[in-house]
């Protein structure tokens, strides 16, 4: 339980950090989705995936700290959790599997 309140914690951080990132959008003609790319202040690539037309989070999403490493691996299907999800913590990856938009370790 304490760890998945970490990874929550962790991953409401990264969602309030977007509203002040830098970011870069695209439209993918193939997918129909919205791609999109956003910064540390530093200028390292800190987060990349997509969204749907209605502002819903879709498909892999990547998190990397700002050195660049990636830190979070995350799946989507329309706006809500699902799969498996890997945390990197300290070097060590760390299994989530989700199921209806709930975690199970």
């Amino acid at each position: 339980m304490k760890k998945s309140i970490l990874f929550f914690f962790a991953l409401l951080m990264t969602v309030v950090s977007f509203a002040q990132q830098k970011r870069d959008l695209k439209l993918n003609k193939d997918t129909n989705l919205i791609d999109v790319v956003y910064y540390h202040d530093n200028g390292v690539v800190s987060q990349t995936g997509s969204y749907t037309a209605d502002g819903k989070l879709q498909g892999v999403w990547l998190s990397f700290d700002t050195e660049g490493k990636k830190i979070v691996s995350a799946n989507y299907d329309n706006g809500k959790k699902v799969g498996k999800w890997i945390h990197w913590i300290d070097g060590e990856a760390k299994e989530v599997d989700y199921s209806k938009n709930v975690a199970s370790l």
